[in-house]
Parts: C-alpha cells; sequence; structure tokens
C-alpha cells in the first residue's frame, strides 16, 4: 500500500472508528517502510489540526525501526500538546529503552493520571533491560520531589524495579518517620514483592503489629510474600470473575451507588447460577473480586486460601478514596497487587473471567499471564460504540479527538479490547442485530475466521425476584397495605404536590454517568409534554458523597431543574436503593401506587450505548413499556412498537419522542396481553440460569484445552 496511501486512507475514513481500524494499516506500513521519508510523512501528520490522525502516526512511528524515529519520539514527551505526550509515552515502551527519555517519564510518572500510568509502565518495562539506569533516574527524582503525591508515585515506580538493589532505598523510606505516610505506605507495598530477604520479613513483621493504614499495607506486604495456596483438586471447575469499580456484595445493598450498576447485580446471581449442585460441568467455587477495604482483603485471601468452596467475595485494596472507573488508571499497580493476591490464595483458578476495557482488567491480564491462568473476555464494541454515537451526534470529531481521548482513553481503551480478545482463550459475545459486521467494523474481529473461540451468550436476570416484586405490587395496587420497600417508595411520592399525584411514573435505573444518559432523560421530559403527563423517577446515584461523574450529571439535572423546584416538577431522585426494592419499585410503576401515582407507567434506559441491558430486561419481566437504545443487545429483544420503543438515545429530540410514545402506548392498554409478551421473551431467553449453563460450557471448553495441551506436553 506504501506509507502516503496508508496516511491518506486514515484522512479520508468517513467514520472515525474507520479512521482507527486504518490506523493499524498505517503502523503496518511504517514498520517495514523504515527510513527518512517515512519519518518526514509521519511527523508532518503528527503537527497537523487532524488530531485522530496525529495519534495514528504517532503511533504508527513507533514501528519504524530507526533511530530518528525514537528521537522524535522522545521530543514528543515535550508536546504541548498533553494528549501527543501520552500516546509518545505509551509507544516507547514498545521500543528499547533511551536513557534521554527515562527523566521526562519518570517526571509524567509523578505527575500521576493516566499519563503517569502510562509512563509508570513504559518505566516498568524499561528496567528490565536497564534497570541500574532506571534505579539511579528514580533516586535523583527522590532528592528533588518533595511533595507527598509525586514522591509516592516515584517511590512506587521504584518499587517495579526488581533488582536486590532497589530494596535498599525502599527499606530506608518505609522506615523513616519524617517520610509522608503514603510514602512510607508505598515503600512498604513494594516490599512484599521482594522474598527471600530476611530483612525485608522481619521489617514488615514489625509493621505489621501496628494499627493503622501503615499496618494494614504491612500485613497485606506479608501476605504477597506468603507461597501460593497449595493447588486443590475436587473435579469442579474454579472460576474467578472481577469488577473492580464496585464494593459488591451478596445481599446487593447499594445499587446504582457510583459504580455498582448492572454488572455488580450480575456477577452476584451469575456466580450463584453458576454453582448449581446438579449442573454437568460443574463449577465447586466462584471467585467474585472487587475492590474493599486491605481489612476485608485479608479476611478474604485467608477465606479463599482455605479452600472454601461455594460463591466467595476477594476483596482488592485500592488503599485509596473510591473513584470511577476513568479515574482509577493509576491504581494500576496497586489493583495489579491485590488481584495476584487472591488468585495466587486460590491455589488453581481454571479460567478467569474479564468483561470490561478498564484498569482491573489491564492488571488482571498481567497476572493472568503470570500465574498461566487462562482468560476469557467477553468482547463488547465499547469505546467504540460509544465513539461511533458520538461521532454521529457531531459531538467528537478529527479536530477534537484527541482533547476528548485525554478524559476517555478512547485509544487506549479500545486497542485494550483488542489485545485482551486477542489473548483470551475463549471469547463471550453479546447478541447484536449485526452481531459479525458491527465486530469487524469497529473492533476489528472476524468471528467467522476461528468460530470455535468465540461464544454467544446472552445476559440473565432472576426472574424470581421480578416475579416477587409484582405480585407484592400488584397486591398493593388492589388494596393491601405496602411491603417496607413499598412503604418507602410511598414516602417519596409523599413528596410530589398533590396536583402531581394522579400521574404516572417514568423510571430508569442504573448509575448517574454521562454514557448512562441520566441527564438527557431529564432533559428529554422536562423540555415538552411528557413534565405535564408522567412524574420522573431516577434510581441510583450518590445524592449524598457523589463521585465525579454523579457530580457531573448532577449539575446538568440542576440546571435543567433546580433542587428546590424538583417536587414541583415531578422529578424524583431516589439515590441508590438495595436491589430487592429497586425491583419492587419498578413493578409499581407498571401497577402504580394508591393515591400517589397512576398505573401503566414506562422504564426508561438513555444510555449512549448499552451492549445488553439487564435493568431494560428486568423492567420487561415487571411487565413494563420499555424505552432502550437503538443498536446493541435491546435491538434483539425489545420488539418494536410493541414492548417497546427504540431510539438514537444521545438525540434529545429522538429520545423525548420515544418517551411520548411508549407513555402513550402503555396509557392505552386495557389488558395485560403486552405486559404477559414482554415477560415471555425474557423467560425465553434471557434467565441467570440460561446463561449460567452456557458459561459453564465455555469454562468447560477452555479447561479441557489446557488439559489436552499439558497431556500433549507431558507426552
Amino acid at each position: 500500500m506504501g506509507i502516503q496511501t496508508a496516511l491518506d486512507e486514515v484522512r479520508g475514513a468517513h467514520r472515525l472508528v474507520g479512521a482507527m481500524r486504518a490506523a493499524e494499516d498505517l503502523a503496518f506500513e511504517a514498520s517495514r517502510s523504515n527510513g527518512a521519508r517515512t519519518i518526514r510523512v509521519l511527523t508532518s501528520a503528527i503537527a497537523g489540526s487532524d488530531q485522530l490522525t496525529a495519534i495514528a502516526a504517532t503511533h504508527a512511528l513507533g514501528r519504524v525501526v530507526d533511530e530518528q524515529a525514537d528521537i522524535a519520539l522522545t521530543r514528543l514527551l515535550s508536546s504541548d500538546r498533553r494528549f501527543l505526550r501520552e500516546h509518545a509515552a505509551e509507544v516507547l515502551g514498545e521500543r528499547l529503552p533511551r536513557i534521554d527519555a527515562m527523566g521526562r517519564l519518570i517526571a509524567m510518572a509523578a505527575e500521576g493520571g493516566f499519563a503517569g500510568m502510562l509512563a509508570e509502565r513504559t518505566l516498568e518495562r524499561w528496567s528490565q533491560v536497564v534497570p541500574d539506569h532506571l534505579l539511579v533516574g528514580l533516586e535523583g527524582a527522590l532528592v528533588g520531589v518533595r511533595k507527598t503525591g509525586p514522591r509516592t508515585r516515584v517511590v512506587e515506580t521504584l518499587g517495579l524495579v526488581r533488582r536486590r538493589s532497589a530494596t535498599r532505598p525502599l527499606l530506608a523510606i518505609a522506615k523513616d518517620p519524617a517520610e509522608p505516610r503514603p510514602v512510607r505506605a508505598a515503600a512498604i507495598a513494594a516490599l512484599g514483592q521482594r522474598p527471600d530477604d530476611a530483612e525485608v520479613t522481619a521489617l514488615l513483621a514489625a509493621f505489621a503489629d501496628r494499627d493503622g493504614h501503615l499496618g494494614d499495607v504491612a500485613r497485606l506486604a506479608l501476605l504477597d510474600l506468603a507461597a501460593p495456596a497449595a493447588p486443590v483438586s475436587t473435579g469442579g471447575l474454579t472460576v474467578a470473575q472481577l469488577f473492580l469499580h464496585a464494593d459488591i456484595d451478596a445481599g446487593l445493598t447499594r445499587a446504582g451507588s457510583g459504580d455498582n450498576g448492572g454488572i455488580a447485580t450480575l456477577l452476584v446471581r451469575l456466580g450463584n447460577a453458576l454453582l448449581s449442585p446438579d449442573a454437568d460441568p460443574r463449577v465447586d467455587r466462584v471467585i467474585t473480586m472487587s475492590r474493599g477495604s486491605a481489612e476485608d482483603a485479608i479476611l478474604s485471601a485467608e477465606q479463599i486460601r482455605a479452600g472454601e468452596r461455594g460463591h466467595v467475595y476477594g476483596r482488592v485494596p485500592l488503599l485509596s478514596d473510591p473513584v470511577g472507573s476513568a479515574d482509577a488508571w493509576p491504581l494500576r499497580v496497586v489493583a495489579r497487587r491485590g488481584i495476584r493476591r487472591i488468585l495466587r490464595a486460590a491455589g488453581h483458578v481454571d479460567v478467569l473471567h474479564l468483561r470490561m476495557a478498564d484498569v482491573g482488567s489491564l492488571a488482571a491480564a498481567d497476572v493472568a499471564r503470570e500465574l498461566d491462568i487462562p482468560v476469557t473476555f467477553t468482547v463488547a464494541p465499547d469505546p467504540h460504540a460509544v465513539i461511533d454515537s458520538l461521532d454521529a451526534a457531531g459531538a467528537l470529531t478529527r479536530a477534537t479527538f484527541g482533547q476528548a481521548d485525554e478524559t476517555d482513553h478512547f485509544w487506549f481503551r479500545a486497542r485494550l479490547v483488542e489485545r485482551l480478545a486477542a489473548d483470551a482463550s475463549r471469547s463471550v459475545l453479546f447478541p447484536r442485530p449485526d452481531l459479525e459486521r458491527d465486530m469487524r467494523e469497529l473492533v476489528g474481529i472476524d468471528l467467522t475466521a476461528h468460530p470455535e473461540r468465540h461464544r454467544i451468550v446472552p445476559e440473565g436476570i432472576d426472574l424470581d425476584v421480578v416475579d416477587r416484586s409484582v405480585l407484592e405490587s400488584a397486591d398493593h395496587a388492589a388494596g393491601l397495605p405496602p411491603t417496607a420497600p413499598l412503604a418507602g417508595l410511598e414516602a417519596l411520592l409523599e413528596t410530589l404536590p398533590a396536583e402531581r399525584r394522579g400521574l404516572p411514573l417514568l423510571v430508569s435505573v442504573g448509575r448517574f454517568h454521562r454514557v448512562k444518559g441520566t441527564a438527557t432523560i431529564v432533559e428529554a421530559w422536562a423540555d415538552g409534554p411528557l413534565a405535564d403527563a408522567a412524574n420522573l423517577l431516577l434510581i441510583g446515584g450518590d445524592l449524598v458523597d457523589p463521585s465525579a461523574d454523579e457530580r457531573a450529571q448532577l449539575d446538568r439535572i440542576d440546571a435543567i431543574v433546580p433542587p428546590d423546584q424538583r417536587a414541583a416538577a415531578g422529578l424524583l431522585l431516589a439515590g441508590h436503593r438495595p436491589n430487592d426494592h429497586v425491583a419492587r419499585w419498578v413493578a409499581a410503576v407498571r401497577f402504580g401506587v394508591p393515591g400517589l401515582a397512576a398505573p401503566r407507567g414506562v422504564y426508561v434506559c438513555g444510555s449512549l450505548k448499552e451492549e445488553f441491558g439487564i435493568a431494560i430486561l428486568e423492567a420487561m419481566a415487571a411487565g413494563l413499556v420499555v424505552v432502550a437504545p437503538d443498536g446493541g443487545g435491546p435491538a434483539t429483544y425489545v420488539e418494536r412498537g410493541v414492548t417497546g420503543f427504540l431510539a438514537a438515545t444521545w438525540d434529545v429530540v429522538a429520545l423525548r419522542k420515544a418517551m411520548v410514545d411508549a407513555l402513550a402506548a402503555a396509557g392505552a392498554e386495557s389488558g395485560d396481553e403486552r405486559a404477559a409478551r414482554s415477560r415471555a421473551t425474557v423467560e425465553a431467553s434471557f434467565t441467570i440460569g440460561a446463561m449460567a449453563r452456557s458459561l459453564r460450557d465455555v469454562y468447560a471448553g477452555v479447561r479441557d484445552e489446557e488439559l489436552a495441551a499439558e497431556a500433549w506436553l507431558g507426552a
């Protein structure tokens, strides 16, 4: 093709995701077109105003085997465009170390953030080749870096240099009472990666006898030094699954708070369903990993090491305040240690199931390679579908792609999805209307090339929970006293003025996040006829101590409906609620609440993308008409104009029309035929039991393949 033609393909692509796909060909051409002209063509593109092409050219430059390419990439670390500095830091990790780049990378690592994570990752790779040079650079940085945050990050990076010569400064920092506590904690945590050193063990044991944060970190470090648990074979499978950005609990008490959304609910119910005692193949143990305190992490590791069967929860202490997934990338090292701690305690894991293009999956994939654990990965076009939606809406362009990428890390996450899919033993996919086309055009995966590696597995819900909720809500609508969850809903509805208490409800459940479209739903409802026809109930979000993502959505909502006018306008913000309460509230939207809400309300999902949509399925199972995104999973199970209405949810006008049509359709119903049809759709294909049966087969296939490979090697 040639370097210029390949660059023209990137520039000429009609869609942003198409340009990202074309960037792979550009990188390939760069790898076989070394020389001054190739470097000139790429550096010229990097200097241009087309930010997406500049990023593509930066990654292509990283494939050119030439000293001048190294020099150009090193210069980009000082670019006045921050997004180029980030991409240069990542690309340099694939090349031989450069001493003249090391100082700038250390400075980036000290600064922190996503760019700091990329710089630290590159330095960690370089430490395997030039550890002594890096050690000198890091010790030099510690002389001049005195602020606690940057100094902590330099010490963390120092801890990634595995040479014995790095142990000495770590011990000195850990012992020094003049060092700030976070700095000492970083040194203590790093010492947990240095076995067979009596001085290290003695120091950690001394700290472990203390109370407080340093004691917690030392006790975790001692766990890290312990030998892996002995493998225990029972004949059944041991499956590990991960969602780092939630405090997952068996009781599902924090649904919708922070990142405790549908995925947290799913993993609890799926883990339980996988353990069906009469299933073949049999799963004996499910380890669900999520964040937690240091104390919980120690207890869970001990429980898992003891070989307890059933559904057990492994805690990964992030040793920081909870942050949203978009801001959690700097926690890569501490997340990796926590995940490694749990999986080593397990003794043996047959398969690790990853689902997200986030820091948890990035860290867990590293651990899986280290411990030789096969991975199953749920592949979805995320962030690819989000990029495509924003592109279609005009909210993301070539000229702004780099600036958006600084916040949303589109390029890195897209490539992470592709790498995880390529490395996985098996891929799990959600149903989509044009699955093969979307995976090929958005993600670059040809599902027909190796179909045995891919399995379409719809997500599922627990119908027992839904059916109990429907029964309770119907009984209350018929005159029986409310149960405790429904009494909570009544208390919220009583805040409405009398003139609004005879209206039906539009309800939405989920995290308060831009991708979930929470504020867009409010905008569609408030500016038009809907505000006079229905009240809007939003369930989810931490209203007392919101995360940054939640705060951003709340600010947008407040700009549309000021907080002191919410009740008068008919807007109800419930915050996060226990999952079983949410199920009853959603069912009550169908049947109404006597004297407070009319029956035949509607469920609304305003997500920019929804790969499958657990909350939508739960609403359908409860008998509600639904509004959902016109794409992804919902388009495969929502019957247009019958069980629900699909819309381009990024378009406020289109979303509003779908909400109006859905409310009219629900209000026109005189019987339960459509509600029964909605439930039958879910019962036929989308139960948690059906999902568990499919995944058991996937996991057994991975184990059988591993056993066959071991037998062949041992023959």
